[in-house]
């Protein structure tokens, strides 16, 4: 219904924009519902397309309340101390709202797009969280089940807790996946502790779901002892289901949670309170990493916003450019303290790279929205970000001055980049394979080979397979970082070089076998790839059929006949045999 009036009063315009955030959340938590159904069916497309679709909610959100605030109340010509009442009214729609750290990010959104940036500040948006989270309570049901387990009822005990999701799918062999999941916890522990007077298990309600697994996330506690885990559920061929693995180990544990990886579907009614519950189990892990894998992007960034401004009020190094090789799409640097790298992206991107910024900004999008199999890093994308000059190493204010000009506005004592990306620092593949220690080249080029087969799998060509394009992770593993030149398998041409045409062919400089673009030779890989024998030795070792365009194109028709591969983010080694 139009809401027109000459002058809208800061209640109206509060009302509207919570209007506009609840709108959201129902769709949000719709999407999150149906995702067991899309589970016990089977349908791993429908999980894929959820998540993606799912992205584009908040900005759609977001546009439609501009539109009710701009065409139907003017609130874009409201004076400064009307916005101020506006933000004082909606703190007061908050206080019994179940997600109120949500809707205030919402109102930083529509503001900051209706606003100029010189009104960033405490009067106008929410810089600090207004309403608390802690011991928010649910409507519908409690955010986690309590188990109390008594000796010689932990079986039946564990059986409950496998069985209370209402799965409409029976197991394969309930029995034989509790003694597992026993065995696994008692091989955990080393042996079976005496049961504690508080012993008690809790278990999150909504399972965690993505691609073609769920997984049940608690922890149990015993006397002073705490255990967290997770139980990976998946369902076979014939529509049963059965644990694949049981995880005990938090590093295990954090691995599902690692950026690295596509967002899980959950339905929350109160989100704090899942976010709560984790960092208890991860601590580890920041609450914008949470709220992010929990699918809200926006309010981890809201998140990270936060701890990187409380970590430059408390810290006095300087932004520098990253280690590595300079690229050439990206201006890249870092605040050596604060473990993020910043990449801006060049006015002119010189030959022969073939991209723009448009394209760049096209192949983060696909990044995010795609399964990123723990194999490409997430990043978080942000506008109109204001840093203190005086943080920035000269020399990094002068490159982005020359070759990101359009991106860099010097404002007073600020430094705003107008567009940029953010993603968790690694170490460059390259500068870990310089070390030539024979054990780490050995191991990092496996990894390194088992990425590209992993991301080929997902229907992912890396596009610039350069070793400066992939980072090291906390835990060791190989990750690609650099997005320009990704396509989709399906959208490449994997050939095997043609023979010349005649000898002088190959004493030639130029290629004689160039074809559309998408063409791709994988002979070619080890040319650029293997120049050191000591790198060429590993490769070849795990690796050979990489160079080869036979691994390529079967694995591009698998992926064309629908086939869906299993992506285990836990070891092998827990995997139950089945």
């Amino acid at each position: 219904m139009p809401l027109a009036q000459a002058s809208p009063t800061p209640a109206l315009v509060a009302r509207v924009i919570l209007d506009g955030f609840d709108h959201h959340y129902l769709l949000f938590r719709a999407c999150s519902q149906v995702a067991q159904a899309h589970f016990e069916a089977g349908d791993a497309a429908a999980q894929r397309e959820a998540v993606r679709d799912r992205i584009a909610f908040y900005d759609a959100r977001v546009d439609e309340t501009i539109a009710r605030l701009t065409e139907e109340l003017n609130a874009h010509r409201l004076p400064d101390a009307a916005w101020a009442r506006a933000k004082a009214a909606y703190i007061g729609l908050l206080l019994n709202h179940k997600r109120p750290e949500l809707a205030e990010t919402f109102f930083n959104s529509v503001c900051c797009r209706i606003l100029h940036r010189a009104y960033f500040h405490n009067d106008f948006i929410f810089y600090r969280p207004a309403v608390s989270t802690e011991y928010l309570e649910t409507d519908e049901r409690p955010t986690y089940r309590s188990y109390y387990p008594q000796p010689g009822n932990l079986r039946a005990t564990v059986a409950r807790i496998l069985t209370d999701f209402g799965w409409t799918l029976p197991f394969v062999d309930l029995a034989r996946d509790v003694k597992r999941v026993l065995r696994a916890l008692r091989e955990h522990l080393g042996r079976w502790p005496r049961l504690a007077f508080n012993a008690h298990i809790q278990v999150l309600t909504s399972p965690f779901h993505r691609g073609k697994a769920a997984y049940l996330i608690g922890r149990a506690v015993n006397g002073d002892l705490e255990i967290p885990f997770a139980l990976a559920l998946h369902r076979n061929a014939g529509g049963r289901l059965f644990i694949d693995a049981a995880l005990f180990e938090r590093q295990h544990i954090r691995h599902l949670f690692s950026m690295s990886r596509a967002y899980f579907l959950v339905d929350m009614e109160v989100p704090s309170a899942y976010v709560r519950f984790l960092q208890k189990l991860l601590p580890q892990v920041s609450r914008a990493e949470l709220y992010t894998m929990l699918g809200l992007g926006k309010q981890g960034k809201t998140m990270f916003y936060r701890e990187l401004f409380h970590h430059l009020r408390h810290s006095s190094d300087r932004f520098v450019f990253a280690p590595g090789i300079k690229g050439m799409v990206m201006v890249v640097f870092t605040l050596p303290s604060f473990p993020f790298v910043f990449k801006v992206i060049k006015d002119v991107i010189p030959p022969p790279k073939e991209v723009d910024r448009q394209t760049v900004c096209a192949k983060y999008l696909l990044v995010k929205q795609h399964d990123r199999v723990g194999r490409m890093a997430d990043s978080l994308e942000f506008s109109d970000v204001a840093l203190p000059r005086r943080r920035f190493d000269p020399a990094v204010i002068e490159e982005l001055r020359t070759l990101a000009p359009s991106m860099v506005e010097e404002d007073g004592d600020s430094v705003v980049i107008r567009h940029l990306y953010i993603e968790r620092r690694m170490m460059p593949l390259n500068l870990l394979l310089d070390s030539g220690v024979p054990e780490v080249v050995d191991s990092v080029v496996r990894d390194y080979g088992n990425a590209l087969r992993e991301l080929a799998i997902a229907n992912i060509f890396p596009g610039d397979m350069l070793f400066k394009n992939f980072g090291i992770t906390r835990a060791g593993r190989v990750v690609f970082y650099d997005y320009d030149e990704i396509e989709y398998m399906t959208d490449c041409d994997f050939r095997r070089i043609p023979p010349p045409l005649a000898p002088e062919y190959e004493l030639s400089g130029e290629p004689w076998f160039a074809g559309h673009r998408n063409e791709v030779y994988p002979e070619e890989f080890g040319t650029f790839l293997l120049t050191r024998p000591q790198i060429r030795e590993a490769f070849m070792k795990y690796h050979a059929d990489l160079l080869q365009p036979e691994f390529w194109q079967r694995t591009k028709a698998r992926i064309e006949a629908g086939i869906v591969e299993d992506f285990f983010p836990y070891p092998a080694s827990l995997r139950f045999a089945q």
